[in-house]
């Protein structure tokens, strides 16, 4: 039986694995942690789709959403993937439902839809306040089933250090077992990566832990271009102090912005002074920092989140899991208490550089989910479209994996030893260096560093001093020295080893933003471009390509 290795246990990773079984071909899913610890467990407020259960949105459509999605990126999403993954959306959440994810409903009993920013339609389903979890589940369940019956493997807590190729070809991964620490080579047919963001580059982020970038580095070392790195997207509610996330939800229920006077400032800024707490998420962000900068934030430093007005009732109901998280890391019961917030690093809208079907440049490599760049965000998320690419795109790596694999040619064995050989020779370099630097200083300058020159805001000597001082802790990781010599869980070698690939993806970003500074007015002629990183052996090279404007004419954005 043909062999799809998924590197990744997320949504898009467990939707992937879902199709391949299907398929007849056997998936394997490596992942860092146990499936149900991945990040999409975190997405709360819900997964767009054209469903038309609101009464608000009966006269939504598939080209509605994808109309609402060119907008909120800019005009530079790739236009024949969104109309794909809009077209797909309502049928893929229809059948996530038939396989028991428990929706919230309607009084009829449909699946329950919320407002998001930047939809003409409420067309978010959701799950109260923990959609991913939900989904996440639901399909870690199905996976199970098509486990049983030898069709689908899991390969938790081993880490995938290298995609291995030759020439044109992707041969399969290399992973080391991280409770015994051997390293080990695994061919396939094929592999996908589907391994998340790159949110821990920074140091304010709603991310994981496990969210470094390292699954897109993977593709990036390998050969595969990087596209539109410079695209990250700021979350406008993370809780003060901690980032943790404050779901788009409670501002879709109805929730409020106040600045330190308990002014509604959203008004006082043309770009939302229609749409409020529902203009698209880049919107807020921005007018937060403004107002922040102006004098009317908190402290200097957040603003607050009304949901009292909700009442207790309606937040238990639609917002359990913001109750719950203010509660136990801010002291503070929303349905009585001002939720103090600040915009926070959210989600990598660039990453590795797929068409249609989810290929790369590399033959028999794919990519799926916020790890690549379909580009169905263009330069602005709008917020349930995260998950809702993860289920589609997903789907569609397992299909074009899966077609692939049955016709791929034997691997050279030879070649997978080679490969396994360099990295335990890198792995010991790390284990018996004793004089160089810690990697907890770089990890720290590096995230520091990404928040201060390459955030909200940017500027051309800004990126100029981030993108030097990257480069500076580059050179200084290949002098990195580790304490912890065990073999058993040693989590000092993971972090070195996921260290290498932030740092390249840093790199990336800051590379990518210079292409395009800070400019506050449209320039299409110049700018209306992907811009793509090809990694040459560690002097990566930018390049510029076309966006696909095949449904609609780019235009001004207003709300």
């Amino acid at each position: 039986m043909a062999e799809v290795i998924i590197i990744g246990g997320g949504i898009a990773g467990l939707s992937a694995a879902l199709e391949i079984a299907a398929s007849g071909v056997k998936a394997l899913i490596f992942s860092k942690v146990h499936p149900l610890r991945s990040h999409s467990v975190a997405a709360q407020g819900g997964i767009n789709a054209a469903l038309r259960n609101h009464p608000d949105g009966k006269n939504d459509s598939w080209e509605a959403h994808m109309i609402d999605t060119i907008k909120g990126g800019d005009f530079l999403n790739d236009q024949e993937a969104v109309a794909l993954m809009c077209r797909e959306g309502a049928k893929r959440v229809m059948e996530l439902e038939k396989m028991g994810c428990p929706f919230s409903r309607t009084p009829e009993g449909r699946i329950a839809q919320r407002p998001f920013g930047g939809g003409v339609f409420p067309r978010a389903a959701y799950a109260a306040d923990r959609t991913g979890h939900a989904m996440l589940n639901t399909l870690y369940e199905q996976c199970m089933r098509a486990r049983e019956e030898g069709r689908i493997d899991f390969y938790d807590e081993w880490h995938v250090l290298s995609v291995i190729a030759s020439g044109s070809k992707c041969l399969g991964i290399a992973a080391r077992n991280m409770r015994d620490s051997e390293i080990k080579p695994f061919p396939a047919g094929a592999v996908i990566i589907a391994t998340g963001g790159a949110g821990r580059i920074y140091s304010h982020s709603t991310n994981a832990l496990i969210n470094t970038g390292m699954g897109i580095a993977l593709g990036y070392f390998a050969g595969v271009s990087l596209k539109d790195m410079e695209f990250v997207q700021f979350h406008p509610t993370t809780l003060y102090g901690t980032n943790i996330l404050i779901s788009e939800g409670a501002r879709g229920e109805g929730g409020w912005l106040l600045n330190k006077d308990g002014k509604r400032f959203l008004s006082d800024y043309p770009d939302s002074a229609s749409s409020m707490e529902m203009a698209p998420r880049d919107i807020v962000a921005r007018n937060i920092i403004k107002e922040i900068r102006r004098g009317g934030g908190v402290e200097d430093e957040y603003v607050y989140l009304d949901l009292r007005h909700l009442g207790e009732e309606k937040i238990q109901e639609r917002l359990p899991g913001i109750r719950e998280l203010s509660i136990k890391f801010a002291g503070i019961d929303p349905a009585k208490e001002l939720i103090p917030v600040q915009p926070g690093q959210h989600y990598t809208m660039g990453g590795i550089d797929v068409n249609i079907k989810c290929e790369t440049g590399l033959n028999g490599l794919f990519a799926a989910g916020e790890a690549s760049c379909v580009s169905v965000h263009g330069a602005n998320r709008l917020g349930g479209n995260s998950l809702l690419e993860a289920l589609v795109f997903g789907a569609v790596a397992g299909k074009s994996a899966s077609e692939y694999a049955e016709g791929a040619e034997k691997y050279p064995e030879a070649f997978l030893k080679e490969s396994e050989a360099g990295l335990k020779e890198k792995t010991s370099f790390l284990m018996n260096s004793r004089t160089g630097k810690s990697q907890w200083d770089i990890w720290e300058e590096m995230r520091k560093t990404m928040m201060e020159t390459a955030g909200i805001f940017r500027n051309r000597d800004g990126l100029t001093k981030g993108l030097n001082i990257i480069s500076r802790l580059i050179g200084e990781y290949d002098g990195i020295s580790l304490s912890d010599r065990g073999g058993v869980m040693n989590m000092e070698l993971y972090w070195a080893e996921e260290l290498r690939g932030s740092l390249r993806v840093a790199e990336a970003v800051l590379i990518g933003a210079l292409a395009r500074e800070d400019f506050p007015g449209r320039d299409d002629e110049r700018f209306l471009k992907h811009s793509v990183i090809e990694y040459n052996s560690g002097s990566p090279e930018l390049s510029l390509k076309d966006v696909d404007v095949s449904y609609c004419s780019p235009a001004e954005r207003r709300y």
